[in-house]
């Protein structure tokens, strides 16, 4: 059976006024050059935003990392960082970290999630865009889908999620992985993915192999070895038949929980679910955005989508992260509002200190 790759590669381009959305002339041109390639290199697509990030969404059949696959992105990408140098917009092209393609876009900049598979007799795919944070602020949410009986009921009462899920967990200081098997290993895998700035979920398997969940993980920073910009994670996650259902896959987001990132990435600051139209980040170039588009995918075909953070049930998780909002960005320059010192060495604090690193003297004794 020809397997289905779903490919969800993603960039800041440049974005109006500041950081706060995509232009739509740079989603008018990257949904054009898709539409070209449909037929060809790729069976459909889908173009979106979240905050300023450009989205794309591809489906195909040439598996993960295949070189023509992220070369379209590319080139896309890098079209419209022109587009946007021409109106001078905000940070264009900022998170392409290279001149010329090599291969894939791993290590160049853009975020990629992407994962193949069989299909099934009907395969709901939720796709999952972020703005003004780090790939670790999908651990909460994935360990919640696939190893909390509390929030996931079936893997309780479904026999076909009872023996639970293999998460992988890359080490993105050290680049390095591991994979732990729950329930019987969830202990172990809290005590990692607690610490969501270095150890961060990059797949969820079913215990033969079927792939449930990919992440992206790229860390800007660290790729540049300067801060550019948050990374602004995307993740992919299949539902239903063997996986948890898309209300469970969905509802930790109504849990209103920290993450870093915001402004400069600097900060701490409530994750906040929203429609596609509110994913424009104004509020101290923020909160942190989330969106959610449902696809089913028929023959590689995206069936959608279906806006899901659309929904008046999640009226109350957005006016508490307003809440939380107003009270954390009280604190000001101050931790926890500002990230800890071992996180703020990759973001723009490192400027400042090096102007006063001569004026330090020791204490006497």
């Amino acid at each position: 059976m020809v397997k289905t790759t779903v490919s969800v590669i993603k960039a800041d381009v440049g974005s109006f006024p500041g950081h706060s959305r995509t232009h739509p002339k740079i989603l008018e041109t990257a949904t054009r050059r898709l539409k070209e390639a449909e037929g060809n290199l790729i069976i459909d697509s889908y173009v979106t935003h979240c905050g300023d990030d450009l989205e794309l969404i591809m489906t195909h059949t040439r598996g993960e990392d295949d070189e023509e696959i992220h070369k379209l992105a590319w080139d896309i990408f890098m079209e419209c960082a022109g587009i946007a140098r021409e109106m001078k917009l905000y940070g264009a092209g900022q998170d392409l970290l290279s001149d010329s393609f090599s291969g894939n876009v791993k290590g160049m900049g853009p975020g990629v999630a992407e994962m193949e598979f069989e299909e099934r007799g009907s395969d709901p795919v939720l796709i999952f865009m972020a703005d003004k944070t780090e790939p670790g602020a999908w651990n909460y949410f994935l360990y919640k889908i696939f190893a909390d009986p509390f929030n996931t009921s079936g893997l309780v009462i479904d026999p076909s999620l009872h023996d639970g899920f293999i998460f992988e967990v890359h080490d993105v200081m050290e680049k390095r992985r591991i994979r732990f098997s729950t329930p019987e290993e969830s202990y172990n895998l809290l005590a990692y993915i607690g610490a969501p700035s270095r150890y961060v979920i990059k797949y969820v398997w079913k215990k033969n192999g079927v792939i449930g969940a990919s992440t992206s993980t790229q860390r800007l920073s660290l790729i540049a070895g300067r801060y550019v910009g948050k990374d602004d994670p995307v993740m992919i996650v299949r539902a239903q038949s063997g996986f948890p259902a898309v209300g469970e896959v969905l509802d930790p987001f109504r849990t209103p929980i920290l993450v870093a990132g915001w402004m400069r990435g600097s900060h701490h600051g409530p994750f906040m679910p929203v429609g596609v139209p509110d994913a424009n980040c104004t509020a101290f170039d923020g909160p942190p955005r989330v969106i959610c588009l449902g696809f089913q995918v028929s023959n590689g075909r995206l069936i959608g989508p279906a806006d899901m953070f659309d929904d008046p049930a999640f009226d109350r998780v957005r006016q508490q992260c307003c809440e939380i909002s107003s009270m954390i960005r009280a604190h000001g320059p101050f931790e926890p509002h500002r990230l800890s010192l071992s996180e703020m060495e990759y973001t723009t604090l490192p400027g400042v200190e090096k102007e006063f690193k001569d004026r330090w003297e020791d204490i006497p004794q």
